[in-house]
């Protein structure tokens, strides 16, 4: 099984100024304009780009540059199932955060930037 990446969260000190610049490209690269801040292409990888919080670092959590990769889960007991094998392997692996439905599982690498698996009920959008 692999699964596949369906989004990326661009966090940015100007905003305007990021939105303006991914406006300006990723309908070059196939994407569409979705709302304001987000954009997707034909295979459904969605990008968002928010305002990073101010006096925040690169990879924290509301801090500026790529925040995080965001893969699709299969199921709800894939997320639970990834979370205990790496606990299991000695990684500080936080808690599944349920969302509108969703069951998202934030784990950051050793340089703070975070993996999230997160398993989507039928109709729940994945960057709302």
């Amino acid at each position: 099984m692999s699964l596949s990446l369906d989004h990326l969260v661009i966090l940015g000190r100007d905003a305007a100024a990021s939105r303006a610049f991914y406006a300006d490209l990723l309908p070059l690269l196939g994407f569409e304009r979705r709302r304001d801040d987000v954009w997707v292409n034909g295979d459904g990888l969605h990008v968002q780009v928010l305002a990073a919080e101010a006096g925040t670092r690169a990879y924290e959590r509301r801090g500026p540059g790529l925040n995080h990769l965001g893969f699709r889960a299969p199921t709800a007991d894939f997320v639970a199932q990834l979370r205990e094998a790496m606990l299991a392997k000695g990684h500080a692996i936080q808690p599944i955060q349920h969302l509108g439905g969703a069951h998202a599982l934030f784990m950051p690498d050793p340089d703070g930037l975070r993996v999230e698996v997160t398993w989507y009920p039928p109709g729940k959008n994945v960057v709302d």
